[in-house]
């Protein structure tokens, strides 16, 4: 199998049979229904992280994985002051970059005025001249 469990715990582990998971039995059973639905909601959910991932691995530079990833997190927390999820090791694991070339990335955001940042916590700056750039 292409996949990689780890159990925190003792556990039974349920193999199903995905054809006759995906096809409804002829008595279209309420469980077997919310089972899929269930399955389809886990799935659309994981394709949405993973498009979100590949939208700021995807970018070129160090700083521009960054500030998409900042951008996508400051917006998905309706604020230009969030936490986020992770230690620096997991952001720039999370990023695909190397985490002393996102950390020195960091020191000149902050340096220059874009961001604030402790720790997990990051607060994005509006400056007058991005202000006046949204405007034009």
């Amino acid at each position: 199998m292409n996949i990689s469990v780890v159990a925190d715990e003792d556990c039974e582990i349920i193999f199903l049979n995905v054809q006759k998971l995906l096809v409804t039995c002829p008595t279209a059973c309420e469980h077997h229904q919310k089972l899929i639905r269930n399955l389809v909601s886990v799935l659309a959910n994981k394709i949405l992280i993973l498009n979100d991932k590949i939208t700021h691995v995807g970018k070129r530079t160090t700083r521009d994985k960054l500030l998409s990833y900042l951008s996508a997190e400051s917006i998905r927390h309706s604020s230009l002051s969030f936490d986020i999820p992770f230690d620096r090791q997991q952001l720039a694991d999370y990023l695909c970059i190397d985490r002393a070339a996102m950390s020195t990335e960091i020191s000149k955001l902050q340096k220059e005025g874009f961001i604030k940042t402790n720790r997990k916590h990051f607060e994005l700056m509006v400056s007058n001249d991005m202000d006046s750039t949204r405007k034009m």
